[in-house]
């Protein structure tokens, strides 16, 4: 859990970063990609934990 807020505060650092600073515009294009990284990797992981918990 603590990976996924890590890539997601990655991401807004390099977007804003990207945005703000002349000529780095691909640095908004790399934090999205690390964003929708992100995102996978927790609902993956968010998957199978819901998989393995059995109601009773």
């Amino acid at each position: 859990m603590v990976f996924f807020f890590v890539l997601v505060a990655v991401a807004f650092v390099l977007g804003i970063v990207g945005a703000a600073v002349d000529g780095l515009g691909f640095l908004v294009a790399v934090g999205v990609v690390v964003l929708v990284v992100g995102m996978l990797i927790a609902a993956r992981l968010w998957s199978t934990t819901a998989r393995r918990r059995r109601v009773r």
